[in-house]
């Protein structure tokens, strides 16, 4: 993804060098610069400078995607810019927005090739170009930023008075405790697999309960317990959460258990949540005093190598009205801060800020792409439910005692560990137990010991799945004769997960083996992969989590076998320590993206 450097005379917001890990700087492209130098001249020479004048014949034509919470700033300054015939190029600039949810345009850019409606895209957040350029997806080139505007927490007028506003502040960690305790406030957020709001916000949390826990596992711990808070009034995005405030200042609609009486959400929303007419009782803003996250709205070229030289001049003209003062005042109009961050007290005061609020601060570091990657695994595993098969290795290595285990073999140490993490999910998962040796079941190498199913589900004897899937895994033991036939159990444990693939959660296989394919009746590594390649459907996405036991697992092959399925291999050198690795390999898949 490129970043370069604004065109001269540009007032769009520079950021400059911060301290920190994750400081962006302002750019554009080199090609975007000469292209708007070059359009400046073409103007100059044909006599059309200041680009005033009526519009003729041809336009210049550009077409922007942008978040739905600042399509509206931007339609106003591509209208005032019809209005007065700004030109481009000798041309007419015609910008057409279209507000699209950066969630669903960065599942589209994620897979390529992609053949993009529009030249630039302006989602609300920096996180969603980052994420397609993780993905290796439609190249983006991140130009700069346009506005910004920074997370709180709006709370109605009663609800803030319990909470002290405005001289009460508090950290991300007590505030949202403080919030969520008791049944008298009811707190909502949008879906942080949908919402760059939501996934910053816990991004923040997670950050403070990192500096205050004594160390990661607690830390972990603090931060699923409070997104399993979160999850219990949560909203499919940014729109859907404001509508669950309370409509007016009535007894019913305060008592009512599905409004919430508080939201996290940014500043620009509660300012044009408060500004509205009819939006329902005005909004007060908290501010974490250990720093809020920001939105800040990245001006995104799609695949600029693919862009005409006018197209690219037209990008640059735009980007030029946005950060000129006319587009600065309307986007302040809108309730949005200029893209340094800094503070507006018309707009914030608006939004419900008062002092002592922090409004004024500077906002914390953002996350880095693997941080938000293991957040959003981390919260899927928390809250959303998971369907996957395990397949484990019974072949004969796998009594080997394990050194510095008490005599204890690598089965014995892997099933107490497979159990162990059995106790992390919810009656809501759907596990299931195969093993696998060579003709287990006749010619088949591997045997279902327990199907796929939900841990809460009842058998007619009154036991759950969870009980029954608990017996197999105790059940697991190496057999006394035969090899691993690991090919042809993935392929056949592959075919049903994706048959049996069910939206809305994590679908995974799961792979556990301490040696190499030696069934020598069995397919090749390389027309495994090919089968599993045809099989893979990005849409439908199947990761296999293969776990590497001991020294002499074959984790080439492994990652071979991964790799079409967009999983991940790990090697496990303490057995006893499979659950932990299989449950970050969980959270990393879930974090590639919403199911």
């Amino acid at each position: 993804m490129g970043r370069h450097s604004l065109p001269d005379g540009s007032t769009a917001e520079r950021t400059g060098a911060r301290s920190g890990a994750r400081r962006r700087t302002l750019v554009i492209s080199t090609g975007l610069v000469l292209a708007v130098a070059a359009g400046s001249v073409v103007a100059l020479r044909g006599g059309l400078l200041p680009f005033e004048g009526p519009c003729d014949g041809r336009s210049a034509r550009l077409d922007v995607a942008a978040s739905p919470d600042i399509a509206p700033a931007l339609e106003a300054v591509a209208e005032t810019a019809r209005e007065d015939a700004t030109r481009t190029d000798g041309r007419c600039l015609d910008v057409r927005v279209t507000a699209r949810a950066a969630n669903d345009l960065a599942d589209a850019f994620g897979q390529r090739p992609v053949d993009p409606e529009f030249q630039v895209w302006i989602p609300d957040s920096s996180m969603w170009v980052d994420r397609v350029e993780a993905e290796r997806g439609t190249p983006l080139t991140a130009a700069g930023t346009v506005a910004s505007s920074p997370i709180a927490l709006g709370a109605t007028s009663q609800a803030a008075t319990s909470l002290g506003w405005p001289e009460k502040t508090y950290p991300w960690t007590k505030l949202i405790r403080t919030a969520t305790s008791g049944d008298a406030l009811r707190l909502g957020v949008a879906d942080p697999a949908r919402s760059a709001t939501g996934l910053l916000s816990l991004a923040r949390i997670s950050a403070a309960d990192r500096k205050d826990a004594k160390d990661g596992a607690e830390a972990t711990t603090r931060t699923a317990a409070t997104a399993k808070l979160l999850h219990q009034r949560i909203a499919d995005g940014d729109g859907p959460a404001l509508a669950t405030l309370p409509r007016d200042a009535s007894g019913a609609e305060q008592g009512n258990p599905r409004r919430n009486q508080a939201l996290l959400l940014s500043e620009q929303a509660a300012f044009a949540h408060n500004t509205a007419a009819g939006g329902g009782p005005d909004l007060e803003l908290f501010y974490p005093q250990d720093g809020t996250a920001r939105l800040d709205y990245p001006y995104t070229l799609v695949d600029e190598a693919e862009m005409s030289p006018e197209q690219t001049r037209a990008a640059g003209r735009f980007m030029t009205l946005l950060g000129e003062s006319g587009g600065q005042r309307t986007l302040r109009g809108h309730g949005f801060r200029a893209g340094n961050g800094e503070a507006d007290p018309k707009v914030a005061t608006a939004a419900g800020a008062r002092a002592p609020q922090p409004y004024s601060a500077a906002p914390a570091d953002p996350p880095t792409i693997k941080e938000v990657q293991a957040l959003m695994g981390r919260w899927t595993v928390t809250v959303q439910n998971i369907r996957f098969t395990t397949v484990v290795d019974a072949s004969p290595s796998m009594g080997s005692p394990v050194p510095g285990g008490g005599g204890r073999s690598r089965m014995d140490l892997a099933k107490n560990s497979l159990l162990q993490a059995l106790t992390t999910f919810t009656p809501e998962d759907e596990i299931g137990l195969w093993k696998f040796a060579t003709r287990l079941d006749g010619a088949k190498d591997y045997v279902e010991l327990s199907p796929t199913s939900r841990l809460g589900d009842r058998d007619p004897a009154g036991g759950t799945h969870r009980d029954a899937l608990t017996a197999a895994f105790g059940s697991l033991a190496p057999v006394v004769r035969g090899a691993t036939g690991l090919y042809d159990t993935t392929l056949a444990a592959y075919r049903q997960a994706c048959a049996t693939y069910t939206s809305g959660k994590l679908n995974a296989l799961v792979i556990v083996t301490d040696g190499a394919n030696d069934d020598i009746g069995s397919l090749g590594l390389d027309a495994l992969a090919a089968e599993l390649e045809k099989l893979s459907d990005p849409k439908k996405p199947v990761p296999v989590i293969a776990l590497a036991l001991g020294p002499v697992a074959d984790t080439t092959a492994l990652n071979r076998i991964v790799a079409p399925t967009g999983g991940s291999a790990h090697r496990v050198a303490d057995p006893s320590q499979l659950h932990q690795v299989l449950l970050k390999a969980l959270m990393t898949a879930g974090g590639k993206g919403p199911r």
